[in-house]
């Protein structure tokens, strides 16, 4: 995530566990997974990870994707001069993802509603915000409305701060706790007993982490709620650029591969990564070619720094395999032959301590809890892993089925 290269001064101003798999499992398509995502997506970008990852929401055939709730904060929406001391977004102001929403489900052809969260952090632990314009009360309402009608229990992916979920919990806790299978939470700093890391930046920061001090509250209110939540911490004990075993970062070298995805997936990667700002924004989703090596090496920053793949493997049901010719891939149950190897990673059960701050403190137990933590024993490995299979899941998307 770019952001976090000037995140921690700024915001203070304001899988590698290996074990062989056993024949074939029962296919994950034939039912699917009812998912809302959270995301802190901005238009233009604020990280282009986030246009990037939102593809797996439409692109993942298991995932019965819901709803999408941006996640804004009303800082990234002022220009340079209106910022407080220390905040210094040189690429201001931007505004709520509205528009590569719709270009996805132009795309992939789907109607999947949105809503806006709760622009300002929350004042205590327990608000309930129903006091704040109307119109920033529309992704808590979507969230509450999706889990009602909900037939079975949704499962939520939260990128960006916990602000919509800490909210809606507090204004419906029942119904959360009734209707929620699991939330996928990427946030925090995974570093034991509160110990602070070797990057000063972070440390300077509430949380020591990006997502947790863009609303401290919100963290801290969903870590002390009874939700079932499976951690997966952006930042380890060296920061949020560190191969940690208990954080989801890594880095592809390039972006190369978007020459081999769909054309219309070229196209809405292009607007974006270009922060192309025009009233056609459909249109150019149908015209124009991004088939030239020249120009995505252009248009595209290298490395690409990753922190959500994690999650979606973990929440889609996949697997990110070593196969029986050494090629590794991120395969459905159904795909899985006997000879491949699971170095997804683990969810291990924890008991979670949380501090006023945004610091907590994991214990790993054998007992029952609604707290789990992400670990992958190798991470070094793990990226490699990465590196070669992510792009292939990107290769199979395919809009028009």
């Amino acid at each position: 995530m770019i952001k976090r290269s000037f995140a921690y001064l700024v915001i203070w101003g304001l899988t590698c566990f290996s074990v062989p798999l056993k024949g074939h499992a029962q296919s994950s398509h034939s039912e699917k997974i009812p998912t809302v995502v959270i995301t802190d997506l901005y238009y233009p970008y604020e990280d282009p990870g986030d246009n990037f990852d939102l593809i797996m929401a439409y692109g993942l055939p298991e995932i019965d994707l819901k709803a999408v709730i941006l996640d804004i904060s009303n800082a990234f929406r002022k220009p340079v001069a209106d910022h407080p001391r220390l905040w210094k977004d040189p690429n201001g102001p931007r505004e709520a993802g509205i528009i590569p929403v719709i270009q996805l489900n132009y795309i992939f052809d789907r109607t999947v509603p949105y809503g806006i969260g709760p622009m300002d952090t929350m004042r205590s632990l327990t608000d309930k915000m129903t006091d704040i314009p109307k119109f920033q009360q529309s992704g808590v309402e979507l969230l509450i409305k999706t889990l009602r009608a909900a037939r079975t229990p949704v499962t939520i992916l939260s990128f960006g701060s916990a602000r919509v979920l800490a909210v809606a919990y507090n204004q419906e806790p029942e119904l959360l706790k009734k209707k929620i299978k699991k939330v996928y939470l990427s946030a925090g700093t995974a570093s034991p007993n509160f110990s602070l890391g070797k990057d000063k930046g972070a440390n300077a920061i509430p949380g020591g982490e990006w997502n947790v001090a863009l609303d401290v509250n919100a963290f801290v209110r969903l870590l002390r709620s009874q939700l079932p939540i499976a951690l997966f911490p952006c930042a380890g004990k060296d920061g949020a650029f560190s191969l940690d075993p208990h954080d989801t970062y890594w880095q592809l070298p390039n972006l190369q591969f978007v020459r081999k995805l769909d054309v219309r997936l070229q196209r809405y990667l292009y607007f974006a990564f270009r922060k192309i700002l025009a009233y056609d924004y459909l249109r150019q989703m149908d015209v124009g070619k991004m088939a030239d090596s020249a120009t995505i090496a252009g248009s595209f920053p290298k490395p690409h720094r990753v922190w959500e793949t994690a999650l979606w493997i973990h929440a889609s049901g996949r697997k990110l395999v070593k196969q029986a010719d050494g090629r590794y891939a991120i395969l459905a149950p159904d795909e899985i032959t006997t000879g491949d190897h699971d170095v997804s990673g683990t969810l291990r059960p924890c008991e979670i301590d949380v501090r006023y701050d945004g610091r907590f403190s994991y214990k790993f137990t054998k007992t029952k809890s609604h707290f789990s933590l992400y670990e992958r024993t190798d991470p070094y490995l793990n990226q490699a892993a990465l590196q070669q299979a992510l792009p292939s899941l990107y290769e199979s998307f395919n809009p028009s089925r």
